[in-house]
């Protein structure tokens, strides 16, 4: 019989690995009992139990040294986020990219993938790049891709660009990283009915002790910030949303695949029919909770930007996007993205191939699951 999880247990190693004992809530105990309850039905082979294990407590730890940090300089919490920009829309459609180019802007500030993974002490600005911790994940990195640069083609990321928000808002245990490590349907229900609040609550928290010593304007990106926009503007009132767009049959597969190996790495095993059933239905709760929110805050609190558009034209595409802002696009702002697209060329690491076929997908039955979506907005079709 595989080895269970146990909550008190994780949470009790969480507090002996960093010598902390304060969190700064218990928000995040519901949602780490039903994952657990979920994970522990799959009777994963001991490697996976281990894994899950380390990633959970690797998540208590961080917020426990996050609430460490704050306590110790409470003044942060009082300073504003002003005017920041979140990326969201359905999975894989760009927001990556679209992040990245936002994040050369010397004018804006990003959350990075290193100090995301290892935030206390925060960074000043001097040190975002420069910090020992982020010169020791990138020449990690570097090994890794000069191991298996077939890794590169699912997702562009390194740890001195922006990631997303779900690598941190993971510490309240409300998320789809969770959600996303093999079939768990009680966890998945309850995730997309329940109240997100603490989770973006926590979110600025953490936020916050970023900015200490690296402060500006937030570019920040996540999917599924589109699943809980409502929740999301109650804490960032101010908050810009810019939408990305890509044909979902391209992103539907994309996603599958994505999710085939995020449930493989953490399962072992490969629950196609699982995959075939939940991430469609994903995608397209993303695409119809972000219409929904837009038909109650008005067609203009939400800006658009097509993937096509990015591809084919990027400056062209990030002026109109700036302009939309209400920012200015400087000079030092273009340099910025055009040295980023001339060191990352599309297919730099390879083509990442993968059809809908595989997961017993058709283009018609993704087209008729995305009807709302495709009748609303005209999305260029590719393939």
């Amino acid at each position: 019989m595989a080895r269970k999880l146990i909550a008190d247990e994780l949470i009790q190693e969480a507090r002996r690995v960093t010598g902390l004992e304060r969190f700064d809530s218990e928000s995040f105990r519901e949602g780490l009992d039903i994952f657990l309850s979920d994970v522990n039905r799959l009777e994963l082979a001991e490697p996976f139990v281990q894994k899950n294990r380390d990633d959970v407590v690797m998540a208590l730890a961080n917020r426990l040294k996050v609430t460490g940090y704050l306590d110790k300089r409470p003044e942060l919490l009082a300073r504003p986020i002003k005017r920041p920009v979140f990326v969201l829309g359905i999975p894989r459609t760009g927001t990556t990219l679209l992040s990245n180019l936002l994040a050369t802007d010397p004018a804006r500030r990003s959350a990075l993938t290193w100090e995301i993974d290892d935030p206390v002490p925060p960074p000043t600005s001097k040190t975002l790049y420069t910090d020992p911790r982020a010169v020791a994940r990138l020449e990690a990195e570097r090994k890794m891709l000069e191991a298996h640069p077939e890794y590169g083609k699912y997702y562009r990321n390194s740890a001195i660009y922006p990631n997303e928000c779900m690598f941190f808002t993971i510490h309240d245990f409300k998320g789809l990283l969770w959600e996303g490590r093999g079939k768990l349907p009680n966890y998945r229900d309850w995730l997309f009915q329940t109240d997100l609040t603490s989770t973006y609550e926590y979110h600025k928290r953490f936020i916050q002790l970023l900015q200490a010593d690296a402060p500006g304007i937030w570019n920040l990106k996540m999917p599924s910030h589109g699943l809980w926009i409502p929740t999301l503007l109650k804490i960032y009132p101010d908050a810009r949303l810019v939408w990305t767009h890509r044909d979902p049959l391209t992103a539907t597969g994309s996603f599958c695949s994505l999710m085939r190996l995020s449930n493989q790495a953490s399962t072992g095993v490969v629950p196609t029919e699982w995959i075939a059933e939940n991430y469609p239905w994903q995608a397209v709760e993303h695409a119809n909770r972000i219409m929904d929110a837009r038909e109650k805050l008005g067609h203009d609190r939400i800006i658009d930007v097509h993937y096509a558009d990015v591809i084919r034209d990027p400056i062209s595409t990030m002026r109109k996007l700036y302009k939309a802002l209400g920012d200015d696009f400087t000079s030092a702002a273009e340099a910025g993205m055009r040295a980023w697209l001339d060191d990352n060329p599309q297919g730099k690491f390879g083509k990442h191939e993968y059809k809908l076929a595989e997961f017993g997908l058709t283009p018609d039955k993704v087209r008729k699951l995305f009807g709302r979506y495709l009748g609303n907005y005209a999305v260029e079709q590719e393939g």
